[in-house]
């Protein structure tokens, strides 16, 4: 298709020259590569956004569990179950998250209109998109809580009590 292209070209004027021929999809995508950057560099970015947060309220987590070794042994010594144990601690992070959401959500729809200045044809907050997000953020929390809330429940209650 090129070469007949180039051979019309130069049989209706030779001073023409063909310098660079595309379809319409590759101009298309060549037209929307910076955009199409922006958009990869906003996932990583979310990606790892995601990846601290999840980190952060693990280690919150595992914290607030060495720090009540002692109450989860005299729990466990008095007959608690260890699904109750892993209870209590998966509460104690969803609590957190609940409380994060509580006040991320409200801020991230005030941004929006910020947001709606920068980006082409974007309109409102996507009700689908921030449902999407919150149980995406919801299900990285309980899946970062669940080792220490196990690892509570491991907790022999002779040696958590021996502990100082």
């Amino acid at each position: 298709m090129e070469a007949i292209a180039r051979r019309t070209l130069a049989g209706i004027n030779p001073n023409l020259s063909v310098v660079k021929f595309q379809t319409f999809e590759a101009q298309v995508s060549d037209r929307f590569t910076s955009e199409r950057m922006l958009s990869k560099l906003m996932l990583l970015f979310g990606a790892l956004a995601l990846l601290l947060a999840s980190i952060g309220l693990y280690g919150v987590t595992a914290y607030s569990v060495a720090r009540r070794a002692q109450e989860i042994g005299i729990r466990m010594a008095l007959g608690a179950k260890r699904t109750g144990v892993v209870g209590m601690v998966m509460r104690g992070a969803i609590y957190q998250t609940a409380l994060g959401l509580a006040i991320g959500v409200p801020v991230a729809m005030a941004c929006g209109r910020f947001v709606k200045a920068q980006l082409y044809e974007t309109t409102n907050v996507n009700a689908e998109v921030m449902a999407g997000a919150i149980v995406t953020l919801a299900a990285a929390a309980c899946i970062a809580a669940v080792v220490p809330a196990r690892r509570a429940a491991s907790i022999d209650p002779v040696q958590a009590l021996r502990m100082e």
